[in-house]
């Protein structure tokens, strides 16, 4: 654990929890709004959650090489979640469009 200093941990703890309650609001947002693209969204969120967590994992382990394949992991969650992430915000936009044209 000695990997990072207190501050960093700070922000990366803090990082996670922010990004599981963007998760929840977004999840509480699609059910008043009726809405399942938001819904989408917040399961589109995941992966990057995922990501964030090998990353923290790893550094809590002293960035040991037998956790190597964290890294992989955590580079593969982050490129699902930015596809995962797009095609979310495709599904709002197209949600929101088809909404103003009825």
């Amino acid at each position: 654990m000695h990997a990072l200093s207190i501050p960093t941990w700070i922000i990366h703890i803090s990082s996670v929890i922010e990004w599981i309650a963007a998760i929840w609001l977004i999840w509480i947002y699609s059910e008043v709004s009726q809405n399942r693209a938001w819904r989408a969204l917040s399961f589109a969120m995941l992966p990057a959650l995922v990501s964030a967590m090998c990353a923290c994992t790893w550094h809590y382990f002293d960035n040991s090489l037998a956790l190597e394949w964290l890294v992989t992991l955590q580079a593969a969650m982050t490129l699902a979640g930015n596809f995962t992430l797009c095609a979310a915000g495709w599904w709002i936009w197209r949600s929101a469009r088809s909404t103003l044209e009825n």
